[in-house]
């Protein structure tokens, strides 16, 4: 697929057109500058395609499928209801379908020439593109991103599969095996569950080890609920046929098996060793604050350049990268990024709400907000915390909507808000961004909505 006429050189020469390619393609066009985008499979990569949307749009779907089967207490009688897998699958392709489309639209109106096909550094000035054709640039973007690990002895195969297929399946198995605990084991069990898959999680420590205990326990307690075994402490040790064995001496079947490790870089066939770029120890590229890597032709964005591994970070160093490869003095400098998962309840942090010296966390229960009482989701919390002259350092939301109220917590890092800056600014009624200035209230010692224990007078 090539849009325009491919020149022989460009100023900018973007390599992998995910949601941080597209992006710094279309930054840098939007600077006059010629570019070229060059996509190996479908504009968007994996988030547009394989992951984010997909997952999103399949958990949603999940959640209408369990609501309203278990909708007795809202006077809903629902006496039986069905999935159409292969028509969920319709539509969660569409939907792709049609974010690709305009991604495209996108790179045509603003002058981007996209290329179907791989890249090859040759120097630091020219690219191998497919079928031979050599391009000169002036920058270049590495926009890559990651694939999922393999996991040795359980190749990726028939019934052994990754995250990208876990999303493409036209049927509801009736088991699972999901190994790997981290937010994409959580979420694709949980949608699965929901549907009514029975689901097992191998966990080597737990579930979301990394992540607040208050906020997990109240997601494994909901994992719970919907039948999902959590096995934690083990490690499988081999396969034969649909039978796990696992290192705790007992074996599991399941008609699928999901391997969620983790991702690695990918930079395979990308000549790095013909270029200045240095990679870590994990493959990684080395970047500075201007995603400049060692070669100063040369920037590197996104996945491909390690943790978090995040489209929103991958879609912001997008904007940076087109800037500098334009010539702008422009950095990634960003304090916060926020992080989703999209579990059942959703977690959403930004910042650290880590208890330090100098540094107090308050936490503020849905149990008393009235729109959290009203749809009976009250199995959830806001914690903020601040330095001694109120400064915010973090915000952790565990709510439905918290993919939303997040950016809230994130913009106020960002300007340096105090917990006074979020309690004396009006949060429309009756939602649950309401919490975010319950909390802050609460942090300054005027709580309303929820009583800390303090005398009556």
């Amino acid at each position: 697929m090539v849009m325009g006429s491919l020149p022989e050189q460009v100023d900018v020469a973007v390599i992998g057109g995910g949601v941080g390619g597209y992006v710094a393609a279309i930054r840098a066009a939007e600077l006059g500058k010629n570019v070229v985008l060059v996509e190996k499979e479908k504009l968007g990569g994996h988030c547009l395609n394989y992951a984010c949307i997909p997952s999103k749009t399949l958990i949603h779907i999940s959640d209408i499928f369990y609501e309203a089967q278990h909708s007795e207490k809202f006077g809903i009688n629902i006496s039986s209801a069905s999935i159409d897998a292969k028509k969920m699958l319709d539509w969660r392709l569409g939907v792709s379908k049609k974010l690709e489309d305009g991604v495209a639209f996108l790179c045509k109106s603003n002058g981007v020439d996209v290329l179907k096909g791989t890249a090859t550094f040759i120097s630091s000035n020219s690219l191998q593109l497919t079928d031979g054709i050599t391009l000169e640039f002036k920058k270049a973007i590495i926009a890559t991103g990651s694939i999922p690990k393999p996991l040795k002895g359980f190749e990726f195969g028939d019934t052994i599969i990754d995250y990208k297929r876990a999303l493409m399946l036209d049927r509801v198995p009736k088991s699972m095996l999901i190994i790997g605990a981290g937010y994409v084991a959580v979420e694709i069990g949980t949608l699965y569950a929901k549907l009514g898959t029975k689901v097992t999680i191998l966990a080597r420590s737990d579930v979301l080890s990394h992540f607040d205990r208050d906020a997990v326990e109240l997601v494994k307690r909901r994992m719970s609920e919907l039948s999902v075994s959590i096995i934690a402490g083990v490690t499988p040790i081999e396969r034969k046929g649909n039978t796990v064995s696992l290192s705790n001496g007992s074996s599991l079947d399941a008609e699928i098996i999901v391997v969620a490790t983790g991702l690695s870089p990918y930079t395979d066939g990308l000549g790095l060793e013909n270029i200045k770029v240095e990679v870590d120890q994990n493959g990684f590229i080395k970047v500075d604050n201007s995603l400049q890597t060692l070669d100063p032709n040369i920037l590197a964005i996104g996945d491909v350049i390690g943790e978090p591994m995040l489209a929103h970070k991958a879609i912001r160093q997008g904007v940076v990268a087109g800037e500098v490869a334009s010539g702008m003095n422009s950095s990634y400098s960003n304090i916060v990024v926020p992080a989703v998962i999209f579990s059942d309840p959703e977690i959403a942090i930004a910042g650290s709400i880590e208890e330090a010296e100098g540094v107090k966390v308050t936490k503020f229960p849905l149990t008393g907000l009235g729109r959290a009482v009203a749809l009976d989701t009250t199995k959830g919390f806001i914690k903020i915390a601040y330095e001694d002259d109120g400064l915010v350092k973090g915000v952790e939301i565990v709510s439905p909507d918290a993919n939303s109220m997040i950016a809230e917590a994130a913009l106020a890092i960002e300007m340096g808000a105090t917990i006074e800056d979020i309690a004396d600014t009006i949060h429309p009624h009756p939602t649950y961004s309401e919490g975010i200035q319950e909390v802050a209230e609460a942090a300054l010692g005027r709580p309303i909505h929820f009583f800390y224990g303090k005398p009556v007078k």
